[in-house]
């Protein structure tokens, strides 16, 4: 079907047809397998993203079915995924808790500015952008991203609770530290969910072993009543610390809600005063400077609120029932007054609110998920949220199209098919620019769901629509049947999807290739370790010293002093033990010349030069000089101009055309003289000893004369 090339430019998905009934079926039933495995999972990722569990389908309808349309693979699975997933959630903690609403339009508006990003690159075809992250900076952070990833979700695998701060490091060792009091039913469910996982894939890798672990303890945590939830007031915590702490989160909530209605209040006279008076009249000069102050006291407010919370939300209860009428009363654990009967029962505070608490005191489940479709709105934003997310959104948009692109290709190697990243970051660009219409959080390329797609027989990407449309079956009618899903299996299904991004081996394969890749990847992952939750700061510190190594090789490359060997080519002197000639001295660049490493180059040719005092030629083999700028220039023009004062000629050989254009452009050609100038060193060596004969200088002796010409 000849389909016209522009047309194709813009709608991709048309290279699919003709479809055939062949191809429909398979791309269902792939489709159907997909969608097995995506809806568990996308509900794991929006908890690892820090987002209400249900936001991961939200996550897995549109931008699946946009990616796989507007792609250049057809077998590419996009939607939640592990790494993006916690990106998400380490750039956006610091500004907002975890699940809140604000936190919720924050994610959505990154996920406008990434797609945006990546279509901005697909767009202009900048998709060599993403080079600038190696591949050793990308395996250092994997690995890092993994272990931080599978050690996030340790807290609710044994059912305690995990303190925010700067430092994740330290707020592991809080849950360490809570082993002792570890939710026996919350570790049963995690420990099943794994080891059906593992089985099911050692067993029965056809099936889907997350669904499987998914409805069986659902329907466990169901059948036992596996949640236990309860409510109370400040009054029954017997705790004066935590009570005081209680009141003045609430306090502090009227004085944000209050806060926000003055910001309301003044933005709304402003904009009547503007016009009617004029942008810089005083009135509005003014009430914009006192909304700017509210803000700021709004957001040290926010932030005030938000580390109350993580210290709520830390203390564990023990539940004592009142007598007499009287209320129930709750003491901090290992504080119970003695010979005070107790239920044996922990409890902890899940929601402060400001005349009652939300307690949990079984385990935790995924809850009520929304029926129906996600609604359809336009993100809001400011240029102010904008600068704040604009760092995360780059490292989100390059990282995650470095994992779809890599994705793409690996495939791309058994069906053969052609990728152009190009349009592969058109295709994830509309996807999370989509997905922010409609309640997404950022998507990417995933490994797992693509490989089970390309296994399931996928054909093309409508594959993937049909698994957008299994997912939208799901939000319509399913989701009451979740309601009962532990979060404890929602932690094993993430625990089990990482522990393959875990490789030490490439690390280790990296520093064998090159100890500066090596010392690349190593950094990388410790600075990612050592900076969680600030996870961008890992990875731009690793391409920024990736960068940095690069430059610092360029700067000393590779310089030779050349011999002729036994075999009669020329080779290191050095490295071969080889004598030298006293006509010439040949020395051997290998590397670009220009700016950062001029000084090296000038450095080893006068270096070279007076090691061999006899010689009055210097030969300079430039076959591998790849580039010659401005500064190179200059320095080659300084070079010939000091070593003729000192009586030596120099002669070049092998220098390649884009070399010799800037020679030619800027006189230096011509300065150096044509006859200088050689196709190879072995002519350039004929004509230095020729000329060498005839000012009555003998040869015959030179390490480096021409061969003898071989005839046949």
């Amino acid at each position: 079907m000849n389909i016209p090339p522009l047309l194709l430019r813009f709608l991709p998905f048309l290279r699919w047809l003709p479809y055939s009934g062949a191809t429909v079926r398979a791309d269902f039933l792939a489709g159907l397998t997909v969608a097995l495995v995506i809806v568990p999972q996308s509900m794991a990722y929006a908890q690892l993203a820090g987002m209400p569990a249900y936001f991961g389908l939200y996550a897995a309808f549109l931008p699946v079915m946009v990616g796989a349309l507007w792609g250049s693979s057809n077998q590419l699975g996009t939607g939640p995924v592990a790494v993006a997933s916690l990106l998400t959630a380490s750039s956006l903690t610091p500004l907002a808790a975890p699940g809140s609403e604000q936190f919720v339009a924050l994610a959505i508006t990154l996920t406008l500015l990434v797609g945006a990003l990546q279509l901005t690159l697909g767009v202009f075809r900048l998709g060599v952008i993403v080079n600038f992250l190696s591949h050793p900076v990308i395996v250092g952070f994997t690995n890092a991203a993994a272990i931080i990833i599978a050690l996030s979700q340790v807290n609710k695998l044994i059912g305690v609770p995990i303190g925010r701060s700067e430092h994740f490091l330290q707020d592991i060792w809080g849950v360490i530290q809570q082993v002792g009091e570890t939710h026996g039913p919350t570790l049963a469910m995690g420990v099943a969910s794994i080891a059906i996982i593992w089985l099911v894939r050692k067993l029965a890798p056809r099936l889907p072993g997350v669904l499987i672990a998914v409805v069986l303890t659902t329907l466990v945590s169901w059948q036992i009543g596996f949640e236990r939830n309860t409510t109370a007031t400040i009054e029954e915590i017997m705790e004066p610390e935590v009570r005081a702490l209680l009141t003045e989160f609430a306090r502090i909530e009227d004085r944000i809600a209050e806060i926000n209605q003055q910001i309301a209040a003044k933005t709304t006279e402003s904009k009547k005063l503007r016009q009617e008076r004029g942008e810089l009249s005083h009135e509005v000069v003014t009430l914009n400077y006192e909304t700017e102050l509210l803000r700021v006291q709004l957001k040290d407010r926010e932030n005030e609120n938000r580390r109350r919370n993580r210290a709520i939300r830390s203390f564990v209860f023990v539940r004592v029932a009142g007598a007499d009428g009287q209320s129930a009363r709750l003491y901090p654990e290992g504080k119970l007054p003695a010979g005070t009967p107790a239920t044996g029962q922990h409890w902890h505070i899940v929601r402060a609110g400001k005349g009652e608490l939300k307690l949990s005191g079984g385990g935790e489940v995924v809850g009520t998920v929304p029926e129906g479709l996600p609604s359809f709105a336009i993100p809001r934003f400011s240029l102010e949220m904008l600068a704040n997310l604009l760092s995360s959104a780059i490292v989100i948009s390059l990282v995650g199209f470095m994992e779809a692109i890599s994705i793409a290709k690996a495939m791309s190697a058994k069906t053969k098919q052609r990728i152009d990243p190009n349009q592969e970051l058109i295709g994830q660009g509309l996807a999370n620019f989509v997905g922010a219409f409609s309640q997404s959080y950022p998507v990417s390329g995933s490994f797992s769901r693509s490989a089970v797609n390309l296994n399931a027989g996928a054909l093309t990407g409508l594959s993937s629509v049909f698994t957008g449309l299994f997912v939208l079956l799901t939000l319509m009618f399913l989701t009451p049947l979740l309601y009962h899903l532990p979060q404890a299996v929602l932690a094993a299904v993430i625990i089990m999807a990482v522990i393959g991004l875990i490789n030490f081996g490439a690390v280790k394969h990296a520093w064998q290739a090159s100890r500066h890749d090596g010392i690349a990847a190593i950094v990388t992952f410790v600075v990612t370790l050592a900076v969680a939750p600030h996870l961008d700061t890992g990875i731009l510190v690793g391409a920024g010293l990736a960068i940095v190594l690069y430059l610092a090789r360029t700067m000393t490359p590779r310089v030779a002093i050349l011999g002729r060997h036994p075999d009669g080519s020329l080779r290191d002197a050095k490295v071969h033990h080889l004598p030298a000639s006293d006509i010439v001295t040949a020395v051997r660049f290998d590397g670009r010349l220009y700016f950062a490493n001029v000084s090296f180059f000038e450095d080893a040719i006068l270096e070279a030069v007076s090691a061999n005092p006899e010689a009055r030629t210097l030969l300079v083999v430039g076959s591998g000089i790849n580039e010659l700028d401005a500064s190179g220039e200059e320095v080659m023009r300084h070079v010939v101009e000091r070593l003729r004062q000192n009586g030596i000629s120099v002669a070049f050989s092998g220098l390649k055309k884009q070399v010799t254009d800037v020679m030619k452009a800027t006189g230096l050609y011509d300065f150096i003289g044509e006859r200088n100038f050689h196709a190879t060193a072995d002519l350039a060596l004929e004509a230095i000893h020729a000329a060498a004969a005839a000012r009555g200088q003998d040869g015959a002796a030179s390490p480096l004369r021409p061969l003898p010409i071989k005839r046949f």
